[in-house]
This record gives C-alpha cells, structure tokens and sequence, in this order.
C-alpha cells in the first residue's frame, strides 16, 4: 500500500508576525540567498501574496518567480517585499573592529 503525504507549507503556520520575524531573521543570518528567498516568499504568503506584490511594486507572478527556489530578485524587488513586509534590512560587520 502506497503511503499518502500531504504537502507542508510554512506559510500556513507562520501567522505572527514574531514568527515570520524569526524565520526572517535565521535565513538572513544564514547568508544563504536560497533560503532568504524562500523565507521571503514563505512570509509573503503567510501575509497575501497579491497585497504584498502590490506594495512592493511588482506583479504577484513577478514575485513569485522571484522568491521561488531559483528565483534571484533584483535589490530594488527585495526592498520593496521587506518595506512591504515591514521589516528593515540592516547590516552589520562580521567581525568586531579592532581596537587600538
């Protein structure tokens, strides 16, 4: 007998936006532009895809092309899903500076 799965979508057990937060933040952390995607477009559809497209600036086929596993989005298309998202990308240097 064949075994049934479902598949499992983040998006629907991410409704916080402290959750969504969490996994932004671990995927950015990570440097990994795969899973920033991914979380990005994970959040993005937790909060509606096609307001989040349109706050962004973008159509929603856009931005899911651009979150998906092989997507790259432009800089301009990721500050405009964090805006969206209300999230501010910050930087911050790897290693501490040296003190003299």
């Amino acid at each position: 007998m064949a075994i049934e799965t479902t598949l499992f979508d983040a998006a629907e057990f991410l409704d916080d936006p402290t959750s969504q937060a969490e996994l932004l933040a671990d995927a950015f952390e990570s440097g990994n532009a795969t899973y920033i995607a991914q979380a990005l477009g994970v959040v993005a559809r937790a909060r509606g895809m096609t307001e989040i497209a349109r706050e962004a600036g973008v159509t929603r086929e856009a931005l899911y092309k651009a979150l998906s596993e092989r997507g790259d989005p432009k800089l301009s298309t990721l500050l405009g899903v964090a805006r969206a998202l209300g999230v501010k990308l910050t930087a911050t240097p790897l290693t501490p500076p040296a003190i003299d």
